[in-house]
């Protein structure tokens, strides 16, 4: 059994990546755990090498249960040339870089990226020769103006995962092509169902499947789907850094991602109902959700993405940090902690002005962004009409 480019998403979900030489008759794929594989001859042994893609070669490339998550999220992005997994996101994005990048090279890179991706750029890819140009992730086509002849890669996060700028990807896609420059796009946040990145152009479709592909917060994986042009460029750096997720991972992951269909539609109902509540709190000064028609990314969401996850911030109005930590430690439902994806609802402060450095960040207060989860969004609205009323009172 496995999933078609014809079928619904909800279908694809159900049946990717379950080949009957994977599942052997049953319904998942068992857990394959391997490092020595074993030849029957030299000639076998001399033999595998010159294609290992999907064939046990050594445990570092694979087994059936990774190859079926990896089949699976390929299946997701029609036009899509395959799928690599990662031991974290991080390393999806870090491994996806230096696959694309050479030192003399130049990558553009989005103001509003996730922080290690910036670290990384900022520390790794500087001290290798490799230069890094951030810019506006609002400024949409004139991202051709930036493109010089020393530009490898465009990097794009959509939205940014602090503010939630939601990006012009179509335009900065057609400059990109324009001048041959290859596209990595951070898909975190939409995941393939919400925004199939590489249907859209993309070249290199990056996810934290730690978020929402895993679903349930105890896993740490990554994967980055390619299109056709910059496969082996993907494939041929992943396996020079033996980079590789264990098979008990990928099992956890593709157990996730059968359900991950229902959860985002419930983490969405979920998040419009508590962001519109906020919305028109006197103690919010903004939603940065782009579901909500007031944002100012609907109208490029809403061209672009059939949905919306369950993450956004708030931009509080007025007050001090002293003020937002009292909101914040008293919350009951909403737990404390990075990541996000899960199926709990969590609760950050945000300082998003210390992370830019090509554009300002300005805002009327402080700022939190919350991951709305699975509970029941009346209980965690009361559970913030009480936060804001502890910042109120020291406002």
């Amino acid at each position: 059994m496995s999933g078609n480019e014809a079928d619904g998403r909800a279908t694809r979900l159900a049946a990717a990546g379950r080949r009957e030489e994977w599942t052997q008759g049953v319904v998942n794929p068992p857990v394959w755990r391997a490092s020595t594989v074993l030849y029957d001859s030299v000639a076998e042994m001399r033999e595998r090498p010159r294609d290992t893609h999907e064939k046990l070669y050594y445990g570092r490339r694979g087994t059936p249960t990774q190859w079926a998550l990896a089949s699976a999220l390929t299946e997701l992005e029609p036009g899509a040339a395959g799928t690599l997994l990662y031991p974290s996101g991080l390393a999806a994005v870090t491994t996806t870089l230096l696959a694309v990048l050479s030192p003399g090279d130049q990558v553009l890179m989005v103001d509003s990226a996730y922080e290690p991706t910036r670290a990384f750029c900022d520390k790794i890819l500087k001290n290798n020769g490799i230069s890094t140009r951030y810019y506006d992730p609002l400024i949409g086509g004139d991202i051709a103006g930036l493109i010089g002849d020393d530009t490898a890669a465009i990097f794009l996060e959509s939205p940014g995962s602090l503010t939630f700028e939601v990006q012009d990807i179509p335009a900065i896609v057609a400059a990109a092509n324009a001048r041959g420059v290859v596209t990595l796009l951070d898909n975190t946040w939409a995941t393939p169902l919400y925004f199939p990145a590489i249907a859209h152009g993309i070249d290199l479709s990056i996810l934290a499947c730690t978020k929402y592909v895993v679903g349930h917060s105890d896993v740490m994986l990554g994967s980055v789907t390619a299109a056709p042009g910059v496969w082996e460029k993907l494939r041929t750096m992943t396996y020079l850094l033996g980079q590789c997720a264990s098979p008990d991972d990928a099992w956890l992951g593709l157990r996730g991602l059968r359900t991950m269909g229902v959860r985002l539609a419930q983490h969405q109902a979920n998040a419009l109902k508590v962001a519109e509540w906020l919305a028109g709190r006197p103690e919010v000064a903004r939603v940065l959700y782009p579901a909500l028609p007031g944002d100012p990314g609907h109208a490029l969401w809403q061209r672009d993405f059939s949905g919306a996850s369950g993450l956004f911030s708030v931009v509080l109005n007025g007050g001090n940090d002293a003020g937002r930590v009292a909101l914040l430690d008293g919350l009951r439902l909403f737990g404390m902690g990075f990541s996000w994806g899960g199926f709990e609802s969590l609760a950050i402060p945000i300082d998003p002005e210390k992370l830019r450095s090509a554009t300002r960040w300005q805002a009327e207060g402080p700022a939190i962004r919350l991951h709305i989860g699975l509970e029941d969004p009346d209980d965690l609205i009361a559970d913030l009409e009480a936060g804001l009323a502890r910042f109120a009172a020291l406002r």
